[in-house]
């Protein structure tokens, strides 16, 4: 029964990476390699140090965004390049084990023109130790990934949803904005694929190498704390967040309902009678979208952006499908022509890459919501 305990405690991982297994073995043995990449997504690593051989010791610092820091390392006990390396993982003082040794063994096997590394960190106390170390180390290995695989980032995140979908397009607008290299995949709603993935079958949903994410402010939130780049999609100030708050939960709760479901599916998916669609529905959500852009024109300002700044935030990316969509409806250009504040913050974000590379497919099959 012990020995049973003892292997279900070992935490078992495998990846495989685009690159020769000497450059993935060197990643472990270097401490400007480790200051890269030995950290999960939203860290970095300020300090590292390395004595690679066997008795030799190696110790970082990884610091989050709020300043905390958290020291650890080992000694190297096995170095076999470049196929074989052991040691010891220990927390100091603030991690979340700290003082307790553990055992890591990397494996590096050639692979199909790359390499598959086979880890497994053994020692663990419990099973939420063994998993939350679990879940460090997939992003963790994301980082790896994108240091050394051709592919950069594109090799880790991939992109699950419809070319069509406002949310998939506005996540689409972020990994642009982030200059983030990704794969797409087209799948709609409710499809095997999706239902694996998302609990209530919607899209999009994002894949980070083992790490799965779905809803897309949340989607998004990821991506701009995970990814430095160019741009913040989240404002620098209190105040700057909370409008963006406030607009990513209006945009979700109220505009969409009204300006997507309630009108422009009514044109693409008409479900009135004969065929057509059902003026009632539309009619209704006509009435209410003038109120909807009022208060829009009133949160602009001088800006072109909802929540200020120099450039879009989540709610800027959220909104710009919807109003795309709006604006290619029969009322469209009229229910716009009122808020001159709207259609020059459209005109801005129209200008910019994230939306011109993400145009979704024209025509009648252009749905902001692909049926499953």
């Amino acid at each position: 029964m012990t020995n049973t305990i003892a292997a279900d405690l070992v935490l078992k991982m495998e990846r495989r990476i685009r690159a020769p297994r000497e450059k993935v073995f060197a990643a472990f043995t270097s401490a400007e390699s480790l200051k890269r990449w030995m950290c999960p997504r939203g860290m970095s690593v300020p300090r590292a140090s390395v004595d690679a051989r066997e008795g030799g010791e190696w110790q970082l610092s990884m610091r989050a965004r709020d300043g905390t820091t958290l020291e650890l390392g080992g000694v190297y006990r096995e170095i076999r390049a470049p196929e074989r390396i052991a040691y010891t993982f220990c927390w100091g003082s603030g991690g979340p084990m700290p003082g307790h040794e553990t055992l890591v063994t990397v494996d590096f096997v050639e692979k199909d023109g790359g390499t598959e590394l086979r880890m497994q960190h053994s020692g663990f106390d419990d099973c939420p130790q063994r998993d939350a170390h679990g879940q460090g180390w997939a992003s963790t290995l994301n980082q790896l990934s994108d240091l050394i695989d051709e592919r950069g980032t594109a090799a880790s995140l991939c992109l699950l949803g419809d070319a069509r979908s406002t949310y998939t397009r506005s996540v689409r607008m972020a990994l642009c904005e982030k200059g983030l290299g990704y794969s797409f995949e087209q799948h709609g709603p409710h499809t095997d694929t999706i239902a694996a993935l998302h609990p209530f079958g919607r899209i999009p949903v994002l894949r980070d190498g083992e790490i799965a994410l779905w809803e897309t402010s949340a989607i998004i939130r990821y991506l701009d704390e995970c990814f430095e780049g160019d741009a913040a999609l989240l404002p620098s100030t209190i105040i700057g967040r909370t409008h963006c708050e406030q607009w990513i939960s209006a945009i979700n709760s109220y505009l969409y309902d009204t300006m997507v479901r309630r009108y422009v599916l009514q044109y693409i998916f008409p479900r009135g009678g004969d065929g057509k669609p059902d003026r009632g529905v539309i009619d209704a959500a006509l009435a209410e979208m003038p109120r909807q852009l009022a208060a829009l024109e009133a949160a602009y300002g001088d800006s072109e952006w909802l929540a200020g700044g120099s450039g879009p935030s989540i709610a800027d990316l959220l909104l710009a499908p919807i109003l795309h969509y709006v604006e290619a409806m029969p009322e469209g250009p009229e229910l716009l022509q009122p808020v001159p504040k709207v259609r020059r913050a459209q005109a801005a974000i129209r200008r910019r890459r994230c939306f011109i590379d993400t145009e979704p497919p024209r025509g009648a099959a252009a749905s902001p919501e692909p049926r499953p």
